[in-house]
């Protein structure tokens, strides 16, 4: 349902938000999470250009947060990347049905329009601290600290 694209920002939000206020190189980013590197930099662009982000060269820089993960929504990301398509007229473009959406595209709509409900109210800092044995990017909880935040170590 969702694109590789969000799936992918997501992935790298999460990392940055584990590391922050530390940054990371878009190499670093993508072996935590298992992206691409040229699909991530184009990611990681389109984060920079909705001012999710901030990167910086040279020896001190690499990606960080842009805002506090207490701030940033989940549905901050999605729009970033690849926004929910909420459906307002008919998708056929059938005239008897003006803006009027028939049963099936209506209910439709309201699963998109829970969806961006859910991630409206859906932060990262949430995301963090919910209690659970499946960490995010992690094989295990007990790899919590190895496979976020030093992602150079074997």
């Amino acid at each position: 349902m969702f694109s590789r694209t969000v799936e992918y920002a997501l992935r790298a939000i999460v990392q940055l938000a584990y590391m922050a206020p530390q940054g990371a190189t878009t190499g670093q980013i993508s072996v935590a999470t298992k992206v691409p590197e040229p699909y991530l930099r184009k990611v990681l662009q389109a984060l920079r250009r909705a001012e999710l982000v901030t990167s910086q060269r040279g020896a001190s820089g690499g990606v960080r947060l842009n805002r506090d993960a207490e701030e940033l929504t989940i549905l901050d990301v999605v729009n970033a990347v690849d926004p929910i398509e909420r459906i307002d007229r008919c998708p056929l473009d059938l005239k008897s049905h003006g803006v009027r959406l028939c049963p099936l595209h209506a209910r439709m709509d309201r699963a998109l329009q829970g969806i961006e409900q859910a991630f409206r109210e859906t932060t990262l800092a949430e995301i963090l601290a919910e209690p659970t044995l499946s960490t995010p990017l992690c094989e295990t909880p007990d790899e919590h600290v190895s496979c976020t935040r030093d992602v150079t170590s074997p």
